[in-house]
Formats: structure tokens, C-alpha cells, sequence
């Protein structure tokens, strides 16, 4: 008895896996001026630069017709001022999104975003081991816009603030 239950609810799984395939996107974007600039995810080093921005990819699966959720993965890296102490940091955050869509006409789709997570900022000073340090991440986007290229590609952007960046524009696949 045990078997085919355990049985039923694989296929049960299985079954809704494949149904949820058909309603993933992927997502690649830059932002511009990231909460790591914002906020000392330095290890209190000084005469640390501004961020060159981020790199952002992620995957998101529909939950409903306008709630969507998934990971994500943000990449940033900056430097200290030049001198024999000139350092490296990366960052690297992860997180976990939610998307709820509250607008949508023929041309865009309107959206607001929440995501939550861990920063992990690898320090890397000269003349010393690299080591790493972590914080919250967060991203919050109370205006999302994406319009849709043809059945497959999107592009959007967004207005917000966290670890992915204040504004954000990049491409979406949907498979």
C-alpha cells in the first residue's frame, strides 16, 4: 500500500512538474546602482569605489495567471582606491522573488516585485587572505514593466531599490 502510494505521488509530481514547464521564463538584466553601493557590504573598508552596476540572472515559475516565483543570482564587483593596499571585492547575491502582475493591456504588463536573500561579499586585500562576508539581500520593485517581443522574448525594466539594482533592464525567455 505503501508503494503505490508513494507511486501516486510521484506521478502527481511528475504531472505537475511537466504542466509548470510550460510556464518558465528566464531572465538576464543589468541594474544600475546596487545595495551594495548603498549600504557599507564592505567590511567596513574604506575608500571603497561605486559598484560598475550588476549582472542578473534567474528562472521563474508561474503560480497563478499573475503571481510568479524564483530564484535568482546577482554579480556585482567593485575596488578600493589605487595605492599598495588597492583591493578587490565581489558580490554575490542569492535570492528568492515573487512576482505579482496587477496591470496588463495589449502592449505591456505591469508588475511589482519582492525578493529575499543572502549577499555574500568576497573580500579579497592585498597582501592578505580572501575572505568571505554575508548580509541581507533584498529587492523591491514597486513598477515593473515588460513587453512582449513574440511568444517567446520579452524585455522589461524596473524601477526599485536592492541588491539587483535602483533601475533594472533586461531580457526574458518563456519556454
Amino acid at each position: 500500500m505503501f508503494k503505490k502510494m508513494l507511486l501516486c505521488c510521484a506521478v502527481a509530481a511528475a504531472s505537475v512538474t511537466a504542466a509548470n514547464a510550460q510556464k518558465t521564463e528566464i531572465t538576464a538584466s543589468y541594474g544600475a546602482y546596487t545595495q551594495m553601493d548603498a549600504s557599507n557590504m564592505h567590511d567596513g573598508w574604506g575608500g571603497v569605489n561605486t559598484a560598475w552596476g550588476a549582472l542578473n540572472l534567474g528562472v521563474n515559475f508561474r503560480v497563478t495567471p499573475n503571481i510568479w516565483v524564483g530564484p535568482s543570482y546577482t554579480f556585482s564587483s567593485t575596488t578600493t582606491e589605487g595605492g599598495p593596499h588597492h583591493s578587490n571585492i565581489a558580490y554575490h547575491a542569492i535570492m528568492m522573488n515573487g512576482r505579482y502582475g496587477y496591470y496588463q493591456n495589449s502592449i505591456v504588463k505591469l508588475y511589482a516585485k519582492l525578493g529575499l536573500g543572502v549577499e555574500i561579499s568576497h573580500m579579497q586585500p592585498r597582501g592578505a587572505d580572501s575572505y568571505n562576508k554575508a548580509y541581507c539581500a533584498f529587492q523591491i520593485v514597486p513598477i515593473g514593466a515588460q513587453v512582449d517581443l513574440n511568444r517567446s522574448w520579452a524585455m522589461y525594466a524596473e524601477a526599485g531599490f536592492g541588491a539587483q539594482g535602483l533601475f533594472q533592464f533586461g531580457f526574458k525567455y518563456k519556454f
